[in-house]
């Protein structure tokens, strides 16, 4: 099989899994959706911290794909998911080449910091706005995919669309890597000025994969937004930005599947966290997750890694 499409096969097996968890136990549909709609972003993030670049503004396209969503359902009569997750890649993308456009010339804690403040300036927006529900956002009732419910007794079906999208933005960057601008960005990391004497574009492999990662919050927080039925301004607060940025660090940068794993991960050990000990849930969550950084340096991608090597070094002696 070409290397290109090594992920293919344990990328579409994990899909399945998920999907017959979901069957088999319908009162977790929930929590792995809301993991696996978290868990685009953070795919969109890994492929920027392989260029050296980490985002804390993330949650800014995640709100504006779920605002999206939830205006053209809700005010201008849209119902159909197909159109609604296009009108919010469309808009994402076109807010992404705008500002993309000004970080691709920062790198490090400026672009950080930069796209922190954009994402709190919309969140000052959303929480100012009295016609978007203000602190306390609004409703989405009866989004459809092709006269398919994908919310109340059928988030079933919504949890089956999340993963579909999933596989394919995974196979996207996952293709988007083996390109020329893809391997750029590793380059851009180490040593940007011998990118630049090669004749090619440091800023336009950031701004390509800085829209990419944004087309992947969006259609987040479009499905988010979705299947939870709500949206409010904490999409775009700097918290959810900072999860974003966690369960990246849990994840790696070394594949495709683990952004997902890590999400969803993140997301069972929260709500058992708050479960049986809910006045010191967060103490937990973060003693766990503190463990999984001091002990998967390299996150989950790693730990995938770290099994094929062994079966060789087996295979060897």
């Amino acid at each position: 099989m070409n290397r290109t499409f090594t992920f293919l096969p344990p990328l579409i097996g994990c899909g399945v899994l998920l999907a017959v968890i979901a069957w088999l136990l319908p009162s977790w549909n929930f929590v792995l959706a809301i993991g696996m709609a978290k868990g685009l972003p953070v795919l969109g993030l890994v492929l920027l911290m392989r260029g050296g670049l980490v985002s804390f503004g993330q949650g800014l396209y995640y709100a504006l794909g779920g605002y999206t969503v939830g205006l053209a359902s809700q005010f201008w009569g849209v119902k159909d998911a197909a159109v609604l997750l296009v009108c919010a890649v469309v808009f994402a993308a076109v807010v992404a080449f705008i500002i993309g456009l000004l970080l691709s010339r920062y790198r490090d804690i400026f672009f950080a910091m930069l796209s922190l403040a954009f994402s709190m300036l919309l969140y000052g927006i959303l929480v100012k706005s009295t016609d978007l529900g203000g602190t306390d956002g609004f409703n989405i009732h009866g989004v459809t995919l092709f006269g398919l419910p994908l919310t109340g007794a059928d988030r079933m079906n919504g949890f089956l669309l999340l993963i579909v999208i999933g596989v394919l933005g995974a196979i996207n960057l996952g293709l988007f890597a083996s390109t020329a601008f893809g391997r750029l960005l590793s380059g851009v990391r180490d040593n940007e000025i011998r990118v630049e004497y090669l004749g090619a574009s440091a800023n336009r492999a950031v701004l390509i994969a800085y829209i990419l990662a944004a087309v992947m919050a969006a259609l987040g927080g479009a499905m988010s937004g979705i299947i939870v039925g709500h949206i409010d301004p904490e999409m775009a607060f700097w918290a959810t930005s900072g999860e974003f940025v966690v369960i990246a660090i849990l994840a790696g940068t070394g594949g495709v599947i683990a952004p997902f794993l890590a999400a969803v991960v993140l997301e069972v050990v929260r709500s058992f966290a708050y479960q049986y000990a809910p006045n010191t849930w967060q103490l937990v969550l973060g003693l766990i997750i503190l463990a999984l950084i001091l002990f998967l340096p390299q996150g989950l991608s790693g730990l995938m890694r770290r099994g094929p090597r062994a079966a060789n070094a087996g295979e060897k002696s």
